[in-house]
């Protein structure tokens, strides 16, 4: 872990109580628990987003953040590594988070890996690189559309996106702000010209730093180091207004730096992952299953 997360890290879960901890309900559904599987160290040791595979079953994609290569790896759901798989002509200025969903091709999954990260708040532009899901057998992906879009009101550092299936739009959620704040980028996003997010919306709470959609769309889980908040959204909601509605919390363990979240496929449950500490061998892959 560089030093600067460490600070960071620090400063979050000193603060957490009082920042991204307001009262709710505790969610039922899930086991407390999570099935713990390790994560083969030395290969994506800076996850920051993680995407259970359609077209590979069994394996989730993971991307690591800021100055790794444009890689994403592909981990078996027992935590052990596969290959990695690069992005052509994609630079990993600082990737936060992915989203495996709809896009421009009906019937094609996209992933969808966002470089939002902007710690010191001094970019002006922002990038959501997306592509068709590769197969196992890819080396390379070289198809990628390049989705630049800048804030209203100027720098944002955000690690979260969300892709609603129905509409193929793309939401960001802030980090730093007090309280995050949910960014818009309608489709169809260009990807020949600078597209502007509108403001949708805010939470209740900061320190997002990830956020994923249940496969069938009728839940909504936004992660910070210390929580996992939950919404449920009907099939007649845009996703902001899903996220105007009263959370839940669900019962999670902590974890060293946890920066990633994911449905599987199936819908039996979500995986969660953390950022390695250098002071730790390995992380967990955690899988929490659904009752």
């Amino acid at each position: 872990m560089r030093f600067e997360k460490f600070v960071t890290l620090l400063l979050v879960l000193v603060t957490a109580c009082k920042k991204d901890h307001p009262v709710s309900a505790i969610a039922k559904g899930f086991e407390d628990s999570p099935v713990a599987k390790p994560l083969t160290p030395g290969i994506a040791d800076e996850a920051s987003g993680v995407a259970d595979s359609k077209a590979n079953p069994g394996y989730l994609w993971v991307q690591q953040d800021s100055g790794n290569p444009s890689d994403i790896a592909l981990f078996s759901h027992d935590g052990g590594f596969l290959k990695k798989i690069n992005i052509d002509q994609a630079t990993n200025r600082d990737w936060e988070d992915m989203a495996l969903a709809n896009g421009p091709v009906f019937g094609t999954n996209y992933i969808y890996l966002a470089d939002i990260g902007d710690n010191n708040l001094v970019s002006t532009d922002y990038f959501i690189y997306r592509f068709a899901e590769p197969a196992a057998s890819a080396s390379v992906v070289s198809d990628v559309d390049k989705i630049i879009f800048q804030y209203p009101d100027g720098s944002h550092n955000a690690e979260a996106i969300l892709v609603d299936n129905n509409t193929k739009d793309i939401y960001i959620i802030t980090k730093q702000d007090e309280p995050s704040r949910i960014y818009k980028l309608a489709y169809p996003q260009s990807t020949s010209t600078i597209n502007t997010a509108s403001l949708a919306g805010s939470l209740s709470f900061t320190g997002v730093t990830s956020a994923t959609a249940s496969p069938d769309g009728r839940e909504v889980f936004v992660k910070t180091y210390s929580a996992i908040w939950k919404w449920e959204k009907s099939s007649g909601q845009t996703m902001e207004q899903a996220l105007a509605g009263t959370p839940v919390t669900l019962n999670y363990q902590f974890e060293p730096q946890g920066e990633a979240i994911c449905f599987k496929n199936d819908n039996t449950g979500f995986f969660t992952l953390s950022e390695k500490p250098s002071v730790i061998a390995a992380v967990n892959l955690n899988f929490y299953k659904r009752k």
